[in-house]
Parts: C-alpha cells; structure tokens; sequence
C-alpha cells in the first residue's frame, strides 16, 4: 500500500474512533496519520479532528490553526474557531436536521417619529450629511455618525447560522398595501407615503420580519432640487435643451456585496519547443497536459438585494464609489425610505460566485497564455465576506410610448440610468423634445 493510502486510511480510521467515543484510539491513528500523510487537505482534516478531542482551548485553538495553515478555507475549522473567539454562539448555529421557528405573526406597529426638540415637527436626514433638520421651523440637530468605512461579515460564519439563509434580525418593516412593497423601519421613525404608488397609508401594521440588519450605507448627497437638475442634464445631453419637471422620490436600494477568494483549478495543452526532424525542412510539434490552478481575488462584488427595480438598478450600480460607504446609522433614514431586501444573502451569494467564475473563465485563456484552456473547476473558488449596503437612489417615471419608463438617478454623485430606447431612436428623440417644449 502506498505512503499516501495507508495516510488515508489511518485519517478515516481516526475520524470513525472520534465520532464513537474512542478518544485515545482516536488520537493514535490522528497523530500516526498526521506523520504519515504529505497531503494538505488530509493533513487539514487531522488537525481538525485532534481539535474536536480537546477540552484545553490553547490546545484546540493550535490544531485549528494547524488546520487553516493547510487549508485557509476549511469551513468548519473557521466555524470552531469562531466559536472559540467568542464570535459565534454554538446554539446560532443551523441544525441541518431540525426545521428553523417559524416568523412571529403581525401585529400593531407602536412607532414615533424623529421630532423637533423646539417645534415638534417631523426631522429629516439633511443630505449635507451632517444633521436632521427641522421641515417647519428649520431647526438643525447635529448628526455625529461613525467614522470610518463599513465592515464586512465572515460569510462561512454567517452561514452557519440562519442569518445566511434566512431573515434572522428582529426589525420593524413597512409593508404597502397599495403595491406590496416593503420598507425598513428604523427606530423612532414612521412613514407615510410609499416611494413606489405614492400611497398615502403605507402602513397601518407593522411585522418583526427576520431581516440581516445593514451594514453600511452611502448617505444621499443631494436634494431634490439638485437631482432634478441632474436629470435635466441627462435629457439635454440627449437633445440639446430643455427642462422637463418629472416627481422624483427620493429611496434607499439595498444590495449585497461579496469578495470572493480561493483559486480556479484548470487543465490545459502546451506545446513544447519546436524539434526539427534531422535531414527535413519542417518541424515537429509535441503537445503536454497541464494542469494547475491560478488565484481569484475580487473584492465587492456587486449583487441587488431587491427585484423590483434590478434591471435599471443593475445599470446603475458601477457609477457608485463602494469605498465610499460608511456605517449604518438608522439616523441617515429620518424621513427617507429604504427598501428591504427580497433576495436572501445565501441565494445572492451563488450568483456572486457564478458571476465570478465567469469572468475568470472568460479571462483565463489570456492569463495562462500560451496553454490551451481545455477544462476549468470553481471547486477550490470561495466566498469569504459580505456586507449588505443601502445605496441612495431619486427614481421617477417617464412616459414614453404608451408606458411608464423607469428612471433612477445615484444620489451619491447624479448618474443617471434608465430602461428607456437608445438615444438613436427617432421616437425617443421626437418624445423628449415634445417633452421640453411643453
């Protein structure tokens, strides 16, 4: 039997002794198997089953390490080590064999509003990004929000728990009953007019919906005023001049963000150099299998957490700087509506995955040039953060060939997308100028 087989071997024999009960027989074989093997993966999976046969936790914590030293994207070792550090609690974590509670039912919302300390009026997040402000008497109230940038989640240790599959944070949400949209809650705060329908009882009930709380946000920057002119802007690059005076609402879009990280496996075909056959004008080529892997590293890709408005949204997310997102601050939505999420982080993270494997693959054949691409595995490809960013957003609608036309406008620098015909189109052209003439 080979070195590698018998290393093998002796690592299924201690994993079976460990799962009995057997922890000394167990500990024979794990640490015959640990000298015996050369194999990362294996050498990975003994250090983590000498970790599960330890109550010392400097000497669990070191066969963890061990673990990860071999393999960094070993889930459970991460998991344990999570535990370990205190920043996952062990019953958070899913049992794959036990169905998760059910939601709280609906109930009565009981909310009160940002209000004036001098007036009572309602307060609203002033898009200088630095104060609420008072709609009657103009009153300011400083803003201190948290300095620095918003920090991502470990996504092994998010799906772990329900928070990767589910809905597990209590918060209050907005549900519209004119279109059925639903907007978070923040404490203190109601509102009342649906950014979508524009109806005037959004909600007259409120629901403890298991929502991931977000992590970041990019405040509005802007305000209405300004994001009209922004819009007028984007009309007159299309025809030259005018000013059309559409209902622009302002909103908060979410949208999840993941790095990805690990490697693509891959086979490929190179020739060798060239050999000339003696005594002949022509050349023989000789042809060798390769097979290896090259590293992936993306970081904040991009996904949209709400269907809604996901085709223009999806236009429009490039124009925004991510690097520019701070903490969340449930300040920042004083008056301002931020819809909730409908794509859960685990089914957005697939398609970040699938995203990302498709862009390598696409790019592999010029990275490994002079090999011949032939076949190419996302096995070893890993998601390995999150973070779920409220991005600031003006929407209206445009009519335009008998239907309404989706427009949105990034209220962070005044970019403008929207689902209406290419420029090109005679009709579009003779629709805005009707438009600005009237």
């Amino acid at each position: 039997m080979a070195f590698s087989d018998y290393g093998r071997e002796l690592l299924k024999r201690g994993i079976l002794e460990a799962k009995a009960g057997n922890k000394n027989a167990a500990l024979r074989y794990l640490d015959r198997a640990l000298y015996m093997s050369h194999d990362h993966d294996a050498l990975a999976e003994g250090w983590f089953w000498m970790s599960q046969l330890t109550d010392d936790k400097a000497e669990k914590r070191k066969a963890l390490e061990n673990c990860l030293a071999h393999n960094l994207q070993h889930a459970r070792a991460r998991r344990a080590l999570a535990i370990l550090d205190g920043k996952l609690k062990a019953d958070e974590i899913v049992d794959p064999d036990r169905l998760p509670p059910a939601p709280e039912g609906l109930h009565a919302a009981d909310a009160q509003r940002f209000v004036c300390s001098k007036c009572g009026g309602r307060m609203s997040f002033s898009p200088d990004g630095q104060s609420l402000t008072c709609e009657y008497c103009s009153r300011n109230q400083k803003f201190t929000a948290q300095p620095g940038s918003a920090n991502e989640k470990d996504f092994i240790i998010a799906m772990a728990t329900m928070r990767g599959h589910g809905k597990p944070l209590n918060q209050q949400v907005f549900h519209c009953e004119g279109c059925g949209c639903e907007f978070i809650l923040p404490p203190n705060q109601i509102s009342t007019t649906c950014v979508y329908c524009g109806s005037a009882h959004v909600v007259n009930w409120e629901s403890e919906e298991r929502l991931l709380a977000p992590d970041g946000i990019i405040p509005h920057a802007f305000d209405r005023q300004r994001a009209n002119n922004h819009l007028v802007k984007w009309i007159e690059k299309n025809v030259g001049a005018g000013s059309p005076r559409p209902l622009l609402r302002g909103v908060y879009l979410p949208l999840w963000t993941f790095d990805i990280g690990g490697e693509i496996q891959y086979t490929g075909e190179v020739y060798e150099n060239d050999n000339e056959i003696f005594g002949q004008q022509t050349r023989e080529r000789q042809m060798r299998r390769v097979s290896d892997s090259y590293p992936v590293q993306i970081n904040d890709l991009p996904i949209p957490a709400a269907r809604k408005l996901s085709g223009v949204f999806q236009r429009l997310i490039p124009t925004f700087e991510l690097k520019a997102v701070k903490p969340y601050e449930a300040g920042y939505l004083a008056n301002w509506p931020a819809e909730v999420y409908d794509i859960p982080m685990a089914e957005a993270s697939l398609d970040a995955r699938a995203q990302a494997f498709a862009r390598f693959k696409n790019e592999l054949p010029t990275l490994i040039n002079p090999i011949r691409l032939t076949s190419t595995s996302s096995a070893n490809m890993t998601v390995e953060s999150f973070r779920l960013t409220l991005l600031p957003v003006w929407m209206t609608e445009l009519p335009f060939d008998g239907r309404e036309h989706l427009a949105l406008i990034n209220g962070m620098n005044g970019e403008v997308r929207s689902d209406l015909p290419e420029k090109e189109s005679g009709g579009l052209m003779e629709w805005l100028g009707n438009l600005i003439e009237g």
